[in-house]
């Protein structure tokens, strides 16, 4: 294979092979790394046996992805304050024309899921972003990790159940999570506690990160009262050269504030009859680095 045809290969699979990392370790940085990885092995590979570059790469990615993961996670439980995923930019329209597997895509890479993922174990993990992000068929899975086809039902019947119970529901349509996100934004700058209120659920949920290195909440905050009172609060407090933007981050609308020209801080709401289910905070600013040169959407 001229060494031409090698990258080209590699090229037309590195969207793939990015959205199973990424989905596996919710760290854009340690995501690049894995297929990185995966460059050097494709490219030192023997490659004349290789019927399905896909899969053959696919396979790589996620048992380094596996690895590393079992890696980061003593890494996260010293984490300060709740850990929440890297937000990533997402845009499947054009290169998902399909609406049901653009549904599919997008809350396999929600906030909510790839939080609950986090308390799965790395290999129910692989399984679950293997047959329910990608679809693929469970005998490829069980090549992939090595274990029978079987035993990989039962990981992914396991997961499953679990992401169900755990996950949070909520709605999924962008233009009412981007109307309440509008009015949410314009009750908290403009100092309406009343509205504020008004938009959140009774048992609303905040769930801010900050890794130690800004000002966030340090554990979960609960109640509309509570969420609303912090939210009002922090509202009140300047931030210099202040702007904002609305962009799609992990496959729903988000808010990106900015200081100085600076990413400051990601805020996305899980919607649910019309009310706010939960806020999530991103300031750490090791995560932001990444949505700096994003437009709006």
């Amino acid at each position: 294979m001229a060494t031409d045809t090698v990258t080209d290969v590699f090229e037309e699979h590195r969207p793939v092979l990015t959205g199973v990392a990424y989905r596996m370790l919710g760290r854009i940085a340690d995501a690049e790394d894995v297929v990185q990885d995966t460059w050097l092995r494709w490219s030192a590979q023997e490659r004349d046996d290789v019927r399905e570059p896909r899969g053959f790469l696919v396979r790589i990615t996620t048992r380094l992805a596996i690895d590393r993961l079992r890696h980061v996670q003593s890494r996260r439980e010293a984490y300060v304050g709740p850990w929440l995923p890297e937000p990533i930019a997402t845009h499947f329209g054009p290169s998902v024309p399909d609406t049901a597997e653009q549904a599919v895509l997008a809350d396999s890479v929600s906030l909510a899921v790839l939080v609950v993922l986090e308390s799965l174990s790395p290999l129910e993990r692989a399984v679950f972003v293997l047959r329910e992000a990608f679809g693929f068929p469970y005998a490829e899975i069980a090549a992939t990790l090595d274990r029978s086809e079987a035993a990989v039902r039962q990981l992914a019947g396991r997961a499953r159940v679990h992401v169900d119970e755990r996950k949070h529901r909520y709605d999924v349509d962008p233009a009412e999570c981007r109307d309440l996100t509008e009015r949410f934004l314009s009750a908290a700058a403009g100092g309406d506690m009343e509205g504020l209120l008004s938009l959140l659920a009774p048992d609303v949920r905040l769930v801010g990160d900050s890794g130690g290195k800004a000002k966030a909440p340090l554990r979960v905050i609960e109640s509309a009262d509570k969420v609303g009172r912090f939210l009002f609060g922090a509202s009140r407090k300047s931030i210099a050269d202040l702007d904002f933007r609305f962009v799609e981050l992990n496959g729903a609308p988000a808010l990106l504030i900015l200081s100085g020209g600076k990413p400051d801080s990601v805020f996305q709401l899980e919607v649910l009859g019309g009310r706010i289910q939960c806020v999530y905070i991103i300031r750490n600013p090791d995560k932001l680095v990444s949505l700096a040169s994003l437009d709006a959407a």
